[in-house]
């Protein structure tokens, strides 16, 4: 499967690379993509242009329920062999100072953060890349020990913008300037401004950011004021306790929830905890629409595996009558509600 010449673009390879992630043909994949740069394309284009967008692909199969957790799996692991095979047929020297690239604490997806890595690295900086879920301590510690020019760093949920603040600022402790990406900080970088720290929409984007260390460390404030009126910490301190209330509510509504497989049972409770994790990062950032596109998302997932919007619906009722003493929670959850409301119609028609 060695790219031709007038395959030798990764626009025209694309369809036979994704084949082969779907066959879990990691030999298959590793020859499109070096059969790319043997044709003359660059390295940091077979990355973005190929690989990249078939990971995407990849996800939104799952989403869709087309592939399963396992299929998933075995193609993310071929993309980060390909990934490899890349680097080591590239094998740049550095003639920049390091960047540390690593994911968030509690942060699982690595292959995006990775493929930034690899694009740094192409430009010359001498990179290391630690890879999933650092703690911040342990990340801290490593500054520390060796000089770092930058720090990337990569989060992938929403609800993990409380410990990405966190980790942002012992960074910052450490004299070390700091660029986000990733689909956590929104779409367009909404929530890194609203936590005051340079955001990247692309590896692209962070290579240039952090090719100018004024930019790097011109940035405006955290505008996070709204934290003392203490919702967002009561909610966590009370998150154990919502979930249990809220699963007692289904069992007693839904009676069909009593019948669950142990293992329909455990992603039922990791779907109502996400809810007040969705919610809690909802009020750290003061932003509604973290939480309702989440819904949204939600909704889509678990009507593609036969679970209808209104048992979302009851959750959002419980945890709005449980949290009706904070009036920016209660509000979300309405607005949350809303949204369920209309994909139910939609649904319908």
């Amino acid at each position: 499967m060695t790219a031709t010449t007038t395959e030798a673009d990764p626009a025209h390879a694309y369809r036979g690379y994704l084949e082969s992630l779907e066959d879990a043909d990691e030999y298959a994949a590793v020859e499109v993509a070096v059969g790319l740069l043997d044709g003359g394309i660059p390295a940091e284009r077979v990355l973005l242009d190929l690989v990249a967008p078939a990971q995407a692909e990849v996800g939104e199969r799952w989403a869709r329920n087309e592939w399963s957790v396992a299929q998933e799996h075995a193609a993310t692991h071929i993309s980060e062999r390909v990934v490899a095979a890349v680097a080591a047929h590239a094998n740049p020297r550095p003639v920049r100072g390091r960047i540390v690239v690593a994911c968030m604490d509690g942060e699982w997806h690595a292959l995006p953060p990775r493929l930034v890595a690899e694009v740094l690295r192409l430009r010359g900086w001498q990179v290391t890349f630690l890879g999933a879920s650092v703690p911040a301590a342990h990340l801290v510690s490593y500054l520390h020990r060796y000089d770092a020019h930058a720090v990337a760093l990569a989060c992938a949920l929403p609800m993990r913008l409380p410990y990405a603040h966190r980790m942002i600022e012992a960074c910052r402790r450490s004299d070390v300037p700091v660029v986000v990406g990733g689909r956590g900080f929104g779409d367009d970088g909404r929530w890194a401004r609203r936590l005051g720290v340079a955001w990247a929409p692309d590896a692209p984007a962070a290579a240039d950011l952090v090719a100018d260390e004024r930019a790097l460390r011109r940035v405006p404030p955290a505008q996070l004021d709204h934290l003392a009126d203490d919702e967002y910490a009561s909610l966590v301190k009370r998150r154990g306790e919502l979930i249990d209330s809220a699963l007692a509510d289904l069992r007693k509504r839904v009676p069909s929830v009593n019948r669950y497989t142990p293992a329909q049972l455990d992603s039922t409770i990791s779907d109502l905890g996400y809810i007040v994790d969705f919610l809690a990062a909802a009020l750290y950032v003061d932003d509604a629409t973290l939480l309702t596109e989440f819904i949204e998302w939600l909704v889509a997932i678990l009507a593609s595996r036969g679970v209808p919007a209104g048992a979302i619906g009851l959750t959002l009722d419980h945890y709005g009558l449980q949290l009706r003493d904070f009036p920016r929670a209660a509000r979300f959850l309405g607005l949350a509600r809303a949204v369920v409301t209309d994909l139910a119609n939609q649904a319908g028609r």
